[in-house]
């Protein structure tokens, strides 16, 4: 059997061309009117410079406020320092975190935040009295310049969560009382499988191909994927097709289960949860963690093939569709006295 191949979502697809380069040669021409563009890694090193910046800034405000506002053309009075030492303890707090996460991305756009902030302070000093206008001017000037890179960095780092996607390996098995050849059979009609996969709305085939429309924590994710691999009563391998949101690729075989039992059906599958680490988080939230998903999708397989329904209970009368009943368990012995 083939061994599954980890997806990349960075490699570029066979016959893929590279981005179109401008005539003549250099880099690709940048659209007018938007902010340059970085790539993740490029997000990820400005991220932990601006760190170093943010604790660096953070440290000065904490030591010498008075001094910093009389700098930025603020009276230096007493409420005017206390601010300052509070926006002191907000940079180091969000330096710390660029330094130290593994996703800096929100504590990017924490930063961004602090820069609006920053510029809402400035401009109501702007209308002080006492302000010396053309040094709170510049300050303004350099907090606008510092906010354009943190959304670009904060922009990128995003982008590149999302590329990188969170890789998940899934592999559940079930047996089910049911000849190969049907069990096979019904799996192998790919029309079938929301019967049974209730994260999904539809699947339509067209040969060796067919469309997937899923249900998401919000809205749907559609995609198309191809059969790799057909061994009647065996195995079937499938993987999306390039360009899908939802990048998968596995495999389900099939084989005689011991002692004339039925049939043994194991899922192989590894997948890229949409919206990087934090798709996956709410993903686990709304309980649809797809190793939870193969699981029940299995158990709810067996009951289709077996009984020739999903079964239910008089509690769960709304059917499959009951967010309350997504989630199965094998059956329980009742406790004594119930």
């Amino acid at each position: 059997m083939a061994v599954l191949k980890q997806i990349d979502p960075t490699e570029r697809p066979a016959g893929e061309a590279a981005p179109a380069m401008p005539r003549g040669g250099g880099a690709p021409r940048r659209e007018e009117g938007r902010l340059p563009r970085i790539d993740a890694h490029g997000g990820e090193t400005l991220a932990k410079g601006l760190g170093w910046f943010s604790i660096g800034l953070g440290v000065a405000q904490l030591v010498a406020p008075a001094r910093l506002c009389r700098a930025i053309g603020i009276e230096d009075d007493g409420e005017a320092t206390t601010l300052m030492r509070l926006v002191g303890v907000r940079e180091v707090v969000a330096g710390v975190g660029l330094l130290a996460s593994n996703n800096p991305a929100p504590w990017m756009w924490a930063r961004v935040a602090g820069d609006a902030m920053d510029l809402s302070l400035l401009g109501v000093a702007m209308t002080d009295d006492d302000a010396q206008r053309g040094r709170v001017g510049a300050a303004m000037g350099v907090v606008g310049a510092i906010t354009a890179l943190d959304v670009v960095t904060a922009t990128a780092l995003g982008e590149g969560a999302a590329g990188r996607g969170a890789s998940m390996h899934v592999t559940k098995a079930v047996t089910v009382r049911r000849p190969v050849e049907e069990v096979y059979g019904f799996w192998h009609d790919f029309e079938n499988l929301p019967r049974f996969m209730t994260h999904l709305e539809s699947v339509s085939a067209d040969g060796e191909r067919s469309h997937w429309v899923a249900k998401a924590p919000v809205g749907t994710v559609e995609w198309d994927a191809e059969v790799v691999e057909d061994r009647p009563n065996e195995l079937i391998a499938w993987r999306s097709l390039p360009g899908a949101r939802v990048e998968n690729a596995g495999r389900v075989t099939f084989r005689p289960a011991p002692a004339d039992q039925g049939t043994e059906v194991r899922v192989e599958m590894d997948a890229n949860v949409p919206a990087g680490p934090l798709g996956a988080m709410v993903a686990k939230m709304f309980g649809e963690d797809p190793s939870v998903q193969v699981g029940d999708d299995l158990r709810r397989f067996k009951q289709v093939l077996e009984a020739g329904e999903v079964v239910r209970s008089e509690g769960t009368p709304e059917g499959a569709r009951a967010r309350r009943h997504l989630n199965q368990r094998p059956a329980q012995p009742l406790p004594a006295g119930e």
